[in-house]
């Protein structure tokens, strides 16, 4: 396998389609690789610098695995791939499973961080955490809270539920296309 060095923003079109219908945000910590299905993100310019903003329940296994390693990648499919990949990862804990070998991914080392990418999903950008924040659920607008953040589902519930998000910006530090 070769990786093919690209600018995330020739593929912006790419990128940008391909969230709302899944991606991977893929953290590791130690040993442990985690790879989780996002459906929010964009991609844009910060501080002058390229990110991906990314939006992380607090209960989540991601955001704990951020917090021992502050790098992650984002792994988008390009053309056809297998969509089990996404809802084992959108639906399972990483807390409780090996996701990566559930869902039968192929890690790819890294350049620039310690998370790998998937051969599955070939265009991954690297990211490092520059800015976190914990969302205020009183600042959103009462359709998006009854909606997203609905105060009498668990946390641990998949999919709506009573936790806020982290915003997180990370800057992206390498993207390329593994063939």
């Amino acid at each position: 396998m070769t990786k093919r060095k690209i600018n995330p923003v020739d593929y912006a079109k790419e990128i940008l389609t391909a969230i709302p219908k899944g991606v991977l945000l893929t953290t590791k910590a130690g040993e442990k690789v985690n790879a989780m299905t996002i459906g929010w993100g964009t991609m844009g310019t910060n501080w002058s610098r390229p990110v991906f903003a990314a939006y992380i329940r607090k209960g989540r296994f991601t955001a704990e695995m951020l917090e021992k390693n502050p790098e992650f990648t984002v792994n988008i499919p390009l053309g056809d791939f297998d969509k089990k990949i996404v809802g084992i990862c959108g639906s399972k804990r990483g807390s409780e499973v090996d996701k990566i070998t559930l869902a039968g991914l192929t890690m790819v080392d890294s350049d620039a961080v310690k998370v790998p990418g998937f051969k599955e999903l070939p265009l991954t950008l690297e990211c490092k955490v520059i800015y976190k924040q914990l969302q205020d659920l009183a600042l959103y607008s009462a359709d998006i809270a009854k909606d997203f953040y609905p105060q009498d589902i668990d946390g641990m519930a998949v999919g709506a539920n009573r936790d806020e998000h982290y915003t997180v910006f990370g800057e992206i530090v390498n993207a390329y296309v593994i063939e």
